[in-house]
């Protein structure tokens, strides 16, 4: 039998637990509830404390928008080097 790695929860689904943590409830209540570690809850909070729904797809898709920008550029970093090489070989 593999190991699991563990559950994996939707980001809106860390906000809802973001959210009963914020709402009053023990850090070690929700952990219990839901079946995630209190580490896990600190670590999410970091990334998403604060944030709404709207805010949170308006920064994945500004993460998907930069990952795309940077597979532009290795592209046309690759298209330079290439163009120098064949410059620099005297036909």
């Amino acid at each position: 039998m593999s190991k699991s790695k563990g559950k994996r929860y939707t980001e809106e689904q860390i906000l809802a637990i973001l959210n009963e943590v914020e709402s009053g409830k023990s850090v070690s209540q929700v952990c219990r509830d839901k079946g995630v570690s209190e580490q896990t809850v600190y670590r999410w909070k970091q990334r998403y404390g604060g944030m709404n729904i709207d805010e949170l797809k308006k920064m994945k898709s500004l993460e998907e928008e930069n990952q795309r920008l940077k597979r532009i550029v290795a592209s046309q970093a690759l298209d330079i080097d290439i163009l120098k090489e064949i410059n620099a070989k005297k036909w």
